[in-house]
């Protein structure tokens, strides 16, 4: 069973290639409040709701003070083409190795149509300004997921 983090867990740090092959760590945000979500693949249905929400609402999170990272397996290259085809202005991370994945606790068992299998545990974490945890979510839905949690912060 994959550990999962939870609110008062210090986030693991990381450092990852984004779409255009550039090195982003999380140590880069120190100092502000950063969203960090995994997801499973690029350019697929589910995946293109939730990185299209998070852009869409990225002015409103960033006027308090939030930075939002998308993570998923897929190499750059597959990152740029979701990023220019979709219009989506959202920083996005390429974990191959599915070590940050791990670290989280977003790459795991999970059911998938009523069957247990392993792949990406869609999941979403609020690091605070200090890089702890302020809210770990597994499991969320791709559909609804970025309002739920903009209603939760308070934005």
């Amino acid at each position: 069973m994959t550990t999962r983090l939870q609110a008062g867990d210090i986030a693991p740090e990381f450092t990852l290639s984004d779409d255009t092959d550039q090195s982003v760590s999380l140590a880069d945000f120190r100092g502000q409040r950063v969203i960090v979500y995994f997801y499973p693949a690029a350019l697929t249905p589910g995946c293109t709701t939730q990185a299209c929400d998070f852009s869409d609402s990225l002015d409103a999170l960033a006027a308090q003070g939030y930075a939002v990272l998308g993570i998923s397996p897929d190499a750059p290259a597959k990152l740029a083409k979701f990023r220019a085809k979709e219009g989506l202005t959202i920083t996005l991370l390429s974990d191959p190795d599915k070590s940050t994945l791990t670290a989280y606790g977003a790459f795991g068992e999970k059911k998938l149509y009523g069957k247990t299998v392993v792949g990406v545990i869609r999941s979403t974490f609020v690091v605070d300004a200090d890089g702890v945890i302020a809210d770990a979510r597994y499991n969320v839905k791709a559909t609804g997921h970025v309002a739920k949690l903009r209603h939760d912060l308070g934005l």
